[in-house]
């Protein structure tokens, strides 16, 4: 059973973001657990007068309402995906790099440390802020704690500017592509495997879709400067009864990772046409992002934190953002292709250069 927030030391708001770092992310929170940390947060942030707190379910709200000209939203995700042997935390060093070890380091408590930190300690920002961290980000989108949140308080949402903390090297990554699963099925006739010719195998169907999908050129393609590289692949299938009997059915289940250009619903169609005689089922559908970075606030903050935007190939919810009309970009510490894996682990120095990045461009740069 784990232990009740109350059981646990108060989260230490005041000490480095590397060492808050390690704090939250050794309460765990995978998805559907994340109770406990919610209500650590929602503890910690509640003595700070500059702070109004609003809680739903597991997500933990904290705005200033100074009066100022803009707001930004700034968001992140608190739970993670399972644990395999990977906490508590640990500090290793790997050729002269130090790094914070263990689940959640880099998807996303590390960024979620950095916000909390600056939401505690700047009380007279540039900008109002509306901080959002929620819950339900690992696992399907009917659960998602920040979908949850637009439709139970879409006030909360309005803003100039959105920035959502999931894992870019701590350098900005505009918009996302849009993702796209289907279910592609064929089918045949059960027979007795002895006497095949009397049945159809749905699975030897399946090839020229197999074949299709091998053969198939991804686009990259140029959203308002930035080149999203697409992805079309075969990520199941299944089919078969038993080891003595043609199969009747067969179904490859297909990722469409699309580019910001195209619309949910033209990603469907494209895939309808490149699988026109098939029976093809959506089972899931999620709307890219564009970069958003032509907004005025969104170019002051990436020429505050320096460097090349880039784009993000995979899904997040800035997504969600873009569909209110908040234009929103990725920013925050850790590799992305350390998430989820068991020897995830976040460069320190990357922690202390978002925290950096952020705290100088909301304390001066858009005054």
């Amino acid at each position: 059973m784990p232990p009740t927030a109350s059981k646990l030391a108060p989260l230490n708001l005041v000490g480095s973001s590397i060492d808050l770092t390690r704090q939250i992310c050794d309460i765990e929170s995978v998805s559907g657990n994340e109770t406990v940390l919610a209500d650590a947060i929602e503890h910690a942030l509640g003595g700070y007068e500059h702070l109004e707190i609003i809680r739903d379910g597991d997500t933990v709200v904290a705005r200033t309402n100074l009066g100022r000209a803009q707001r930004v939203v700034i968001a992140g995700h608190i739970d993670t995906v399972p644990l395999n042997d990977n906490l508590p935390t640990r500090f290793e060093t790997i050729d002269g790099v130090d790094y914070l070890w263990g689940r959640g380091t880099v998807d996303m408590k590390a960024g979620v440390a950095v916000q909390l930190k600056l939401a505690a300690e700047l009380t007279e920002p540039g900008v109002d802020l509306t901080w959002m961290w929620y819950d339900h980000e690992e696992v399907s989108d009917d659960l998602n704690g920040l979908g949850r949140l637009a439709r139970n308080r879409p006030d909360l949402f309005e803003g100039d500017f959105a920035i959502l903390g999931e894992p870019t090297n701590s350098r900005v990554e505009g918009g996302c592509n849009g993702n796209l699963r289907v279910e592609v099925r064929t089918f045949g006739l059960r027979a007795h495997s002895a006497r095949a010719w009397v049945g159809e195998n749905a699975i030897h169907k399946a090839g020229p879709i197999l074949d299709l999908l091998a053969a198939y050129q991804p686009r990259e393609v140029e959203v308002e400067g930035l080149v999203y590289r697409e992805g079309l692949n075969a990520v199941g299938i299944s089919g078969g009864v038993a080891g003595n009997v043609i199969p009747d059915e067969c179904m490859v289940h297909v990722n469409y990772r699309f580019a910001p250009s195209r619309t949910a619903d033209e990603a469907e169609a494209h895939l309808r046409e490149l699988f026109a005689g098939y029976d093809v089922l959506v089972v899931d559908k999620a709307e890219g992002a564009r970069p958003g970075l032509d907004a005025p606030l969104a170019r002051q903050f990436l020429d505050a934190v320096g460097g090349e935007a880039m784009p993000k190939y995979g899904w997040t919810d800035v997504a969600r953002f873009s569909a209110l009309g908040v234009p929103a970009v990725n920013y925050g510490p850790g590799d992305p292709l350390k998430a989820h894996a068991d020897d995830e682990r976040v460069a320190v120095e990357q922690i202390t250069a978002c925290e950096a990045g952020l705290r100088a461009w909301l304390a001066a740069s858009v005054r």
